[in-house]
């Protein structure tokens, strides 16, 4: 007789990560599918009426950045409004080292991961004294002063005009084209998102849960609350530092207006609509909000043909649709898309016994 049902007999098994050969077949096929969509995405051209490979690479990249912000906010309760500004240093650091210090890509871009650590950990520590919406104040400021610094430190920075940097050479393969890019990025996301899964389930990533569900509790039992919310400031900035590096090398030009508030805001969106504290959450939120914009895209143009007045609209009320959507997330779905990923892939997996 067959069980009805997944069994775990070791603590091994219950912790694997792909726990069914059915899971690892769909997991390997998707796989499959991301290394062969820079051959196949024409037909996704013309459905979306985009570059869907540079669509992808801009995913990539935030998908990097949303997880550092997860681990921070969603997984040790410590609000950032700062991330876009962090970003901005990492992309910064990596545009300096390669362009003033001739350092090559592949070394810049952890040393930009680092440097950025070291920003964040810094601004991080009135996590220490703070928390909720204080250190949310707080992470603003960081905002605030790192952009300023970026506007006015016009000898490292370039000031407003920004700095010009060239394609990434990575071990003598020029990455000059949204296809060549794509694999480092994916490479990298790949990375980031099993470290992340499996951090959650180290010492660390167990203290950062007990710090956001009850810090007193985890101070008594014995947990070192300053080292680790100090260390996942540093791990959630190291993060965003290696996706401005990335962001800086791709789209050529490092400029302060591309690290402000409203970048700040769209990454907290990310983890509220993908769902806090969850891996798969920082991946559906970076998808959702990139997408969002192309999809509106899509009665705008079928509209424009009918009223060519349409256009003006819809782009003025964009930023309306976004903070409507965190709004309907937060009152309807407050887990996110992952939470509701979860209930439907349960109910099938009983169906028809739902019960």
């Amino acid at each position: 007789m067959q069980p009805s049902g997944i069994f775990h007999e070791t603590y091994k098994e219950d912790m694997a990560i792909f726990q069914t050969p059915f899971l690892k077949f769909w997991m390997v096929a998707f796989f499959i599918f991301l290394a062969v969509f820079p051959w196949i995405n024409k037909p996704f051209n013309i459905i979306l009426n985009t570059n869907t490979l540079y669509l992808m690479n801009l995913i990539g990249i935030y998908i990097i950045g949303a997880h550092g912000l997860n681990i921070l906010t969603g997984f040790t309760g410590q609000i950032s409004l700062g991330h876009g500004a962090f970003m901005g240093v990492g992309a910064y650091a990596s545009a300096i080292l390669t362009i003033k210090a001739g350092i090559p890509f592949w070394i810049a871009l952890p040393l930009a991961g680092l440097i950025t650590a070291l920003v964040g950990m810094v601004f991080g520590i009135p996590s220490l004294r703070l928390k909720g919406l204080y250190l949310a104040i707080a992470t603003l400021a960081a905002q605030f002063i790192i952009g300023y610094a970026m506007r006015n430190w016009s000898t490292l920075t370039g000031g407003s005009t920004g700095l010009v940097v060239s394609s990434p050479n990575f071990f003598g393969i020029e990455l000059d084209t949204d296809r060549s890019y794509y694999y480092l990025v994916y490479t990298l996301v790949i990375a980031t998102t099993l470290y992340t899964k499996n951090l959650t389930r180290t010492r660390p990533g167990r203290a950062f849960v007990a710090i956001r569900d009850r810090y007193l509790a985890a101070e008594v039992i014995g947990v070192n609350v300053w080292l680790y919310r100090i260390l996942s400031f540093g791990i959630s900035s190291f993060m965003v530092g290696i996706a401005g590096s990335l962001w800086a090398h791709y789209v050529l030009v490092v400029n302060d207006e591309a690290f402000g508030i409203w970048l700040s805001v769209q990454y907290l969106a990310m983890i509220i609509i993908g769902g806090m504290g969850s891996v798969l959450g920082a991946i559906y939120g970076a998808i959702f909000m990139t997408m969002l914009p192309i999809l509106l895209r899509i009665p705008e143009h079928a509209l424009t043909q009918i009223y060519p007045g349409v256009f003006i609209i819809f782009q003025s009320l964009t930023e309306g649709v976004f903070g409507l959507i965190i709004i309907l997330f937060l009152i309807f779905e407050p887990d996110g898309l992952a939470a509701r990923w979860h209930t439907i892939k349960n109910y099938w997996k009983l169906w028809p016994f739902s019960y």
